[in-house]
């Protein structure tokens, strides 16, 4: 991909781009939807990345060149404007992000492609974004550390794009290492790299694609943080990372956002019991705690489907240690935590459950803590 990249830009312009860079997706091994609240995530990026060859040029335009859709959009400075739909938004909404923080961005010539999957809970727009804003502060010589550049990065989703996604997908993207974990507190935003060395455990972590689409730019996510906002209105709090007991805010809040706010505040608490699992390589327990946070999302933050709950049921039945759906939910991805012999059983055991339940036939892959946005050459 990254070789396809560089020649379609040759191609197009007559000549090799100034660089080639990759920002990878992500998985969220635990703790969905305590970003936005201010509470505790722990994320690891995958192989599977956005690609972007680029070059910068001398007026002030940009050439969005999508290899995968064949589609080229330009733009001017006066064309930038939030709110604009289409695959190059999450492109031109960096450019724009960049300019109203005050930083010089020239134009530029950008041909991307990427592996990550769309609607799957991987954050395929986050490795976009990412992608794009490390290839533009290398080119034009902007000195932003990685966490000013997620940061960035969120406020082109949420702002340009109009995503009212937290920060934990671009952190991620960004920040994580190869073979860690990346564990972050949401509201100081304190990072620590968390060894995640599943294979020496004899185990593996199964992805599993249930190809069920989502968008975040729909009702259903902007309703759960609505609701957690008005819980915060109700109990007199800041944000949900607040809450010291639960058992008195579920008794002052209404039935719903009750529900939205065990979710949460037992999220939190399954990342931190997770980062110790780690700690000691106590997998059946990180396992359990995954379990335990599906059914949380299932029963609680009502963000599952029927193809997620289906795969979760199906791997853990067939000797998976703990699986739950990850990303922002109504479809996605499932992770299974695995013996490592096993992963072709419960493969294959997914594929026949949802062959037999009249479901699309998922798609499955090994997920392995990779490394973040970075220059390839």
């Amino acid at each position: 991909m990254q070789q396809a990249v560089v020649d379609h830009f040759t191609a197009l312009t007559g000549v090799a781009p100034a660089g080639v860079w990759a920002a990878p997706g992500r998985i969220n091994l635990i703790g969905e939807h305590t970003d936005y609240n201010g509470g505790f995530v722990l994320p690891f990026a995958i192989p599977q990345a956005a690609y972007l060859a680029a070059s910068p040029r001398p007026d002030h335009r940009w050439r969005f060149v999508s290899l995968d859709l064949d589609d080229s959009v330009e733009a001017g400075v006066d064309d930038l404007v939030p709110g604009e739909s289409g695959w190059h938004a999450y492109l031109a909404g960096v450019v724009w992000a960049l300019r109203e923080a005050g930083h010089e961005v020239g134009g530029a010539d950008l041909v991307l492609s990427s592996d990550v999957p769309i609607g799957a809970g991987l954050s395929s727009s986050a490795a976009i974004e990412c992608v794009t804003i490390a290839a533009l502060c290398d080119l034009y010589a902007i000195d932003l550390d990685p966490m000013s550049r997620a940061r960035l990065a969120q406020v082109a989703e949420n702002a340009y794009v109009g995503a009212p996604t937290g920060l934990m997908d671009q952190a991620a993207s960004t920040l994580c290492t190869a073979d860690h974990a990346l564990f972050m507190d949401c509201r100081s935003l304190a990072t620590e790299q968390v060894p995640l060395q599943v294979s020496e455990a004899g185990l593996e972590i199964l992805v599993v694609d249930t190809r069920t689409r989502h968008s975040h730019v729909d009702g259903e996510y902007a309703a759960r943080r609505a609701a957690c906002t008005e819980a915060c209105r109700l109990l007199g709090i800041d944000a949900l990372r607040d809450v010291d007991d639960l058992d008195a805010a579920l008794a002052a809040l209404p039935e719903l956002e009750g529900q939205r706010v065990r979710h949460v505040v037992t999220e939190n608490q399954r990342v931190l019991a997770a980062v110790e699992a780690l700690s000691s390589d106590d997998f059946p327990r990180l396992g359990d705690l995954m379990t335990r946070s599906h059914a949380s999302m299932r029963d609680d933050y009502e963000i599952t489907a029927p193809t997620v709950d289906l795969a979760v049921e199906v791997a853990l039945a067939h000797g998976a240690l703990g699986a739950r759906m990850t990303g922002g939910g109504f479809g996605g991805c499932v992770l299974a935590l695995v013996h490592a012999g096993d992963v072709v059983d419960i493969s294959s055991a997914v594929e026949a459950a949802f062959s037999e339940a009249g479901f699309d036939a998922p798609v499955s892959f090994l997920g392995r803590p990779s490394p973040g946005a970075r220059r390839l050459a």
